[in-house]
């Protein structure tokens, strides 16, 4: 069974549902985010489950940063079993020609590069001792394309672009990577795609029952828990009030 879990993005929704879920069933786990303060929530509550906890406090889209606070860890930390690369955002929704390119940078920088950043980072660890698995967080977005979501979409398509092309990479080294394709859950995620306006971002969650952090986080420990023989590749997940990206059954 596997010991130790990195996640990125741990500060809220998925990332930290899924810290919580793997503290649970006993995996020790390195958690990742730009908040320190939240980090050091957590930890002091997964820390109540009784596994180890190390925090790294950095921004995906620094690659400096990743690479001092991923390549330098204690020894008791370098041997990482499962890395869930969760950091991720949407900003702004608009057409492509009213586009904010400080908001294109940002999702860029975050949903591609950044995940690009950590798994060089952590990956030649899994290859060198020839097990490990690496869980992307894609979404529905990655799998069809929305009205405004445009540069959203086009990095959750390379998220699961990078995700095929990781499999084939790493299958020589028993390295399993699977992607965990998201419709609509109930997050920070709308709030930060309309730049902190709550009113906006409640009315994404109007009229139907929508997923919660912890469902993903379940779908995650599913896949890390199956026998070695077995790799899960893809997995949508949607509410049931939810048939695609944009096409919703609502009250």
């Amino acid at each position: 069974m596997y010991k130790t879990a990195l996640i990125t993005g741990a500060t809220s929704g998925i990332g930290e549902a899924t810290a919580i879920k793997f503290a649970e069933n006993g995996v020790n786990v390195i958690i990742t985010g730009r908040r320190n303060d939240r980090l050091i929530q957590l930890k002091n509550k997964l820390e109540q489950l009784n596994v180890r906890v190390l925090i790294r406090c950095f921004d995906v889209r620094d690659e400096a940063a990743v690479k001092e606070s991923l390549g330098n860890l204690p020894e008791e930390w370098r041997k990482i079993d499962i890395l869930v690369n969760n950091a991720g955002l949407a900003a702004g929704l608009s057409a492509l020609q009213d586009g904010d390119i400080n908001d294109w940078n940002r999702m860029i920088d975050t949903n591609v590069k950044g995940l690009l950043y950590v798994t060089r980072t952590v990956a030649p660890g899994m290859v060198d001792g020839k097990t490990g698995h690496i869980i992307n967080i894609g979404s529905i977005a990655g799998k069809e394309v929305y009205h405004n979501g445009n540069v959203y979409c086009a990095t959750k398509h390379a998220v699961d672009a990078l995700t095929k092309g990781m499999r084939i990479d790493m299958l020589p080294y028993c390295v399993k990577v699977t992607q965990i394709c998201p419709g609509a859950v109930e997050t920070e995620f709308s709030i930060i795609r309309f730049h902190g306006d709550k009113s906006l971002a409640d009315k994404v969650y109007e009229g139907y029952e929508n997923l919660v952090a912890a469902d993903i986080a379940d779908c995650i420990w599913f896949v890390v828990s199956r026998p070695p023989h077995v790799n899960i590749n893809d997995m949508v997940v949607m509410p049931t009030a939810q048939a695609s990206a944009s096409v919703f059954h609502k009250k």
